[in-house]
């Protein structure tokens, strides 16, 4: 999470929304990104969506079963669907996101029954640097 975080305080550098995420297989770092919507122009480039491309090219397959992903905030709907569609194994959340989290905070994708894979879900982690992170960001883009 260390990590990610280090990733999130990048993407606010940058302009970003920061979030920041680290994909490990087999104990070793595959893939790491940040949010990266505006610089990409891309509504899709969230930081969980990067570190899932780039894992898939590393391991040579669309599914990373194996793999956690580390994320400083609770993934949206269309990350969560994506790290059940990659069986992803296990994600490790900072912050929850009560906007949007998909893993239970406003919604769980990752909790329904019409899911076809099961995703351990581990929050709370560095949940109050993460949380930090983004109200400072927010606080001075108003």
């Amino acid at each position: 999470m260390a990590r990610a975080l280090e990733l999130a305080r990048q993407a606010a550098a940058a302009g970003e929304v920061p979030v920041g995420a680290v994909l490990v297989y087999e104990g070793a770092v595959i893939a790491e990104a940040a949010n990266r919507n505006i610089a990409a122009g891309d509504p899709t480039a969230h930081a969980e969506i990067e570190v899932l491309r780039q894992g898939a090219r590393v391991l040579g397959n669309r599914r990373l079963g194996g793999t956690t992903l580390y994320v400083t905030m609770e993934p949206c709907p269309m990350c969560a669907g994506a790290l059940v569609h990659a069986r992803v194994e296990r994600l490790v959340y900072g912050t929850p996101d009560f906007r949007a989290g998909a893993t239970g905070t406003v919604i769980d994708v990752l909790g329904s029954a019409a899911v076809n894979h099961r995703v351990r879900v581990t929050g709370g982690v560095r949940e109050d640097e993460c949380r930090t992170l983004l109200q400072q960001f927010f606080r001075e883009r108003r």
